[in-house]
């Protein structure tokens, strides 16, 4: 009985050290690269991203995702991107990686510079489901900046400065169906979709880098 205590009594010590760990980390930032290495991400296609010079992206033999490694539900991202002419590449969120068109979000990354008139599919969109409500995107080549916050229902998105998303995902009740009455690619409601996953960046042909990944744990 009395190893029993003890052992009860290490547990709900050992709880409540956790617990602090865990209120501790909210909010504060943490760097999702280093600059040095890939150490904290994961790649389905080995080799196919590398980091030079504090900058991550694709390699002489580029291929897929490549996804920060651990599980994330509501937090602040900020990143810096540049893209390369005729890019096209996102940052995904609640993410499955198994299935990352269907089982999850994306903020796009398009070299969509100079477009008078933006929709879904451009740069800062929350992809196929609500477009930038303007295009702050610098041309390709030249350092982005972006910050994205996700808290419960709520995803907003800064560009270079200024807000172009600030979303309600309870909004997207019915599968296949953007709250303006447009089409989208989703099998499921986004409303009802995990709000919780995995962070992921993509190369989709066209070279894309990435640096000073910081994020803060809401």
């Amino acid at each position: 009985m009395k190893n029993r205590h003890s052992y009860l009594v290490a547990a709900f010590l050992l709880a409540g050290l956790v617990s602090i760990g865990q209120a501790a980390d909210k909010g504060k930032a943490i760097s999702l690269f280093n600059g040095k290495d890939l150490n904290n991400w994961t790649q389905k296609k080995a080799g196919g991203w590398e980091a030079k010079d504090g900058v991550m992206g694709p390699s002489a033999k580029p291929g897929g995702y490549i996804w920060a490694k651990g599980s994330y539900d509501n937090f602040e991202l900020e990143l810096e991107f540049k893209m390369s002419k005729r890019c096209n590449s996102g940052v995904f969120f609640r993410t499955d990686p198994n299935n990352p068109v269907q089982g999850g979000f994306e903020i796009q990354i398009l070299d969509s510079h100079g477009k008078a008139k933006v929709g879904k599919h451009d740069c800062g969109a929350l992809y196929d489901a609500q477009p930038p409500s303007s295009n702050p995107t610098k041309p390709a080549g030249e350092w982005n900046h972006m910050k994205l916050t996700v808290n419960g229902a709520s995803v907003k998105v800064v560009l270079n400065g200024k807000k172009v998303v600030d979303a309600d995902l309870d909004q997207w009740t019915t599968p296949r169906k953007n709250p303006d009455g447009s089409r989208n690619k989703f099998r499921t409601a986004l409303k009802d979709l995990p709000r919780t996953g995995s962070i992921g960046l993509q190369y989709h042909g066209h070279p894309v880098w990435f640096k000073n990944l910081k994020l803060k744990k809401l």
